[in-house]
């Protein structure tokens, strides 16, 4: 266990990066892979871009599509640039907070972009405000802006990598100048980042799957505790932090946040989640007619379900795409709202059937008895659930919007009694050797909202809305 403390004032944020560097109209680019990485944050979008002499930089809150519909990119020229999409898990919803941050230095304009949570950003923030310094934004993304134009870094040797390493927690982070971009992984490597090549320019983005959206092609992971900076003398990487002896890669990036075409810790996510299918079938057999997926998370699962147990596999529920991810939504009456607006069930599928559906986790429950609901409405004869993994029984104070205990169905409550609440004729979830079955090195991934057992310690965590101090 690190001696690391999360404060209950720090701002969690679980987004997609996505940079380019040497690409003429990276604006162009920056748009189309943050709509591959918009499942990671519907938010809020922002694009910040550098021609080499001036930076500019446009962004809003709502989708990708939405907030760029009107900027043409001759309206952000360059060939250097840096974007996000947010969702904000523990941080106000106010434009401030939309990243990229933007900010002007001693040496000149930096943008920094954010993808996890700092548990030492309250520290940092209360020493700087201290000292005089002024925040324009609750996000923890800020403390970054303040090391790196404080002198004892600025004028120092190395300066980003020592700013880097004042830093504690989960974070994968973006950085622009008007004629560099920088990327750096936590430690522990808790959020991914990768490399790609486009042409004679590089790529930096949070999931692979954005590459295959531009036609990049991948070159490796960034390694946690590196820092990659890449300007007109081309790329060059250093270490801000040596090895730790193990990782704590978030696991939960497999089960429900990455898109299936991603190449994430080394493994493909469809294949993964196929291979939790399968496994589930193997610890929780059960007879029926048909297995259906709840879209599109569960996809994957289900066809592994299917193809290991011979039920054949069939789509009980359509999804509507023009209804966001009900789990990443900032508010829990926005995601009430939208459960029965996402998906519709199909009577002529599931009408007078033994149906297994097939999740990828249940966290409030709301959405899981819904769904139940409706397909006995519908006509099932019976519904049994099963869930590519394990009861998620403790909050995460890593990115991820568990914050509470009291929110989680299975903080609680016994497996038996989910099911009496869901409504399910029989109830399963992946265990924890299964859920890490599929990785060769299981020990590097943390399951802490598993088993309780925290990479980083935790000291007085509370909720989003304990920043309203700061608006």
């Amino acid at each position: 266990m690190m001696n690391a403390k999360i404060s209950h004032h720090d701002v969690k944020e679980y987004c997609g990066l996505f940079g380019i560097f040497g690409i003429p109209e990276a604006s162009v680019l920056i748009r189309q892979g943050l709509f591959a990485l918009q499942h990671r944050g519907q938010e809020g979008a922002g694009i910040v871009v550098s021609d080499g002499e001036k930076i500019r930089s446009e962004k809003g809150f709502g989708l990708v599509g939405d907030v760029f519909a009107k900027v043409p990119p001759e309206q952000l020229p360059g060939h250097i640039g840096i974007g996000h999409v947010r969702y904000s898990t523990t941080g106000s919803t106010r434009i401030q907070n939309v990243q990229p941050l933007v900010a002007e230095c001693a040496d000149g304009i930096w943008a920094i972009a954010h993808n996890g949570n700092l548990n030492n950003a309250q520290k940092l923030r209360s020493m700087y405000q201290n000292s005089g310094a002024i925040f324009q934004t609750s996000t923890d993304s800020e403390i970054l802006v303040h090391l790196l134009a404080d002198p004892m870094y600025r004028l120092r040797p190395r300066r980003v990598e020592r700013a880097l390493g004042e830093l504690q927690g989960a974070f994968s982070f973006l950085l622009m100048t008007k004629n560099s971009i920088m990327a750096a992984r936590d430690p522990l490597g808790f959020r991914p980042l990768s490399i790609g090549k486009y042409n004679d320019g590089y790529v930096i983005t949070s999931e692979t799957c954005a590459l295959v959206q531009i036609g990049a092609t991948f070159v490796r992971d960034i390694e946690p505790g590196e820092l990659v900076t890449i300007d007109a003398a081309g790329l060059h990487s250093s270490m801000f932090s040596e090895y730790t002896g193990h990782l704590a890669q978030c696991v939960f990036e497999h089960v429900y946040f990455a898109h299936p075409d991603s190449l994430l810790f080394g493994k493909n996510v469809h294949t993964v989640r196929f291979m939790y299918g399968q496994r589930l079938a193997e610890e929780h057999p059960v007879d029926a007619d048909i297995v259906i997926p709840i879209p599109d998370s569960g996809n994957s699962a289900a066809l592994g379900f299917s193809r290991k147990s011979g039920i054949p596999l069939d789509f009980g529920f359509i999804r509507n795409h023009y209804v966001g991810r009900t789990f990443i939504m900032p508010e829990d009456d926005q995601r009430k709202k939208s459960i029965d607006m996402k998906l519709a069930v199909l009577p002529e599928v599931i009408k007078d059937k033994r149906v297994v559906a097939i999740d990828d986790s249940i966290v409030r429950g709301n959405t899981s008895s819904k769904r139940i609901a409706y397909l006995r409405n519908a006509g099932a004869k019976e519904v049994h659930m099963r869930v590519s993994c394990p009861p998620i029984r403790f909050p995460c104070f890593y990115g991820i919007d568990f914050p509470t205990r009291t929110e989680l169905a299975a903080s609680s409550k016994s497996i038996e009694e989910i099911r009496t609440l869901l409504g399910a004729g029989s109830l399963g979830y992946l265990s924890l050797e299964g859920l890490l079955s599929p990785f060769e090195n299981s020990q590097d991934f943390c399951t802490a909202c598993f088993t309780g057992e925290y990479p980083v310690e935790i000291e007085n965590p509370q909720g989003k809305k304990i920043l309203e101090r700061y608006e």
